[in-house]
């Protein structure tokens, strides 16, 4: 019997979380176990330090086994959008009379629009609808018990790189951990955070991190287009470490101190310490670097969304670790997108952050497929019943 939590590993640019939980009362989650591992991340498609990554893993793994008192049997992993990409297919289903939609109906249609999926370097990890569309053209979330004479759907599939599949499985498989499941960390995170209302109508996610930044036009339950660039948060720490020339660490410091909406004037200043000396450092000037690497996010980020909307409004969703928690970020990047942005965060006791949105997603995810895995298995073990 399986048990009733599930593990799930997250790869963030700059941090490694692994977390256990179960499903709580009303569609909560108890979460029974969690632990972080900070490394060097990944850009531009490749990890940092790749042969310090098994080490990472590794301690991530032991510290989440060690603070839930459980045991990880099989890993839900969260792949990057740097490490995957998203296409999608249509495919159609006639049927020789009115037929009552069924869950195998809705599975071969997505075995269909499969079929036209050609990567040699990629591995299809997901695949979800768009939309659904009857014999009347009426476009439906769900089609089960339907009657149509016509299945119609557009099918979003998330394919992830086969060099990092190949990379984290001889990771675990060296770790004695041979049942893994690879999910996409974007389509999680997306599911998650914006609501199946606000995802029916379509929008963007930005999740701008530490290293790098993604951009997802989600529509239903699937991704339409996305996108990633190798600019993030530690970009800004790097900034002001480079023009201030103060440590790397306390530049990580000041970014949190930073307050973009105050109109600093040549007075006023921030207050960084160095080899335990307290000095200051003008407010203006590091707000200036500030909005000079948020300006160059802003005009990627604009890059990736423009081909994605065409002529239609989307509204834009704003998340992530890398700057959402800077003071005033929000509503400069707003102002540098020409409409309002808002952020979503996780509504989770204690999580509710913009940075905890792609483990818990990936968290949520798990349980759903879990509970959805066990509904066959019941089924099956029913009808084995009535065979005897």
């Amino acid at each position: 019997m399986r048990p009733k939590y599930v593990s799930v590993l997250d790869f963030g640019s700059s941090k490694i979380t692994a977390m256990i939980g179960e499903r709580g009362v009303n569609g909560t989650f108890n979460i029974r176990g969690e632990s972080e591992v900070e490394y060097a991340g990944f850009m531009k498609g490749n990890f940092v330090e790749p042969e310090k990554l098994y080490d990472a893993i590794a301690t991530c793994i032991v510290k989440v086994e060690t603070n839930s008192g459980l045991k990880v049997t099989k890993l839900h992993i969260g792949v990057p959008a740097e490490f995957s990409f998203a296409v999608c297919k249509n495919a159609s289903l006639a049927f020789p009379k009115k037929t009552k939609i069924k869950s195998k109906n809705v599975l071969e249609l997505f075995e269909l629009a499969s079929k036209d999926v050609r990567a040699s370097n990629a591995t299809i990890i997901s695949r979800s609808p768009i939309y659904f569309l009857l014999d009347d053209n009426r476009k439906v979330v769900s089609p089960e018990n339907e009657v149509t004479t016509k299945l119609s759907a557009e099918v979003s599939f998330v394919l992830a790189y086969n060099t990092f599949i190949d990379t984290v499985d001889a990771i675990f498989k060296n770790m004695g951990l041979q049942e893994v499941e690879y999910i996409s960390s974007p389509l999680a995170e997306s599911l998650f955070a914006l609501e199946p209302e606000v995802r029916d109508n379509g929008a963007i996610l930005v999740d701008i991190g530490y290293l790098t930044t993604f951009v997802a036009y989600v529509k239903g339950d699937g991704i339409l287009s996305l996108k990633e660039f190798s600019v993030g948060g530690g970009h800004v720490s790097a900034d002001l470490c480079q023009v201030l020339q103060i440590p790397f660490s306390e530049a990580e410091n000041l970014k949190r101190k930073v307050v973009l909406s105050l109109q600093a004037t040549d007075s006023d200043c921030y207050e960084v310490t160095i080899a335990g000396n307290a000095r200051t450092v003008s407010a203006k000037l590091t707000n200036e670097i500030v909005a000079s690497r948020l300006d160059m996010i802003s005009e990627l980020a604009i890059r990736a969304i423009t081909p994605m909307r065409s002529t239609s409004y989307v509204p834009i969703y704003l998340t992530g670790g890398g700057v959402c928690l800077v003071a005033g970020a929000k509503d400069y990047i707003s102002k540098k997108f020409g409409e309002n942005v808002e952020v979503v965060i996780c509504n989770v006791p204690g999580m509710n952050k913009p940075n905890y949105c792609s483990v818990l997603g990936l968290l949520d995810l798990s349980l759903k497929e879990r509970k959805e895995a066990n509904k066959e298995t019941l089924w099956e073990k029913i009808k084995s019943i009535f065979k005897k």
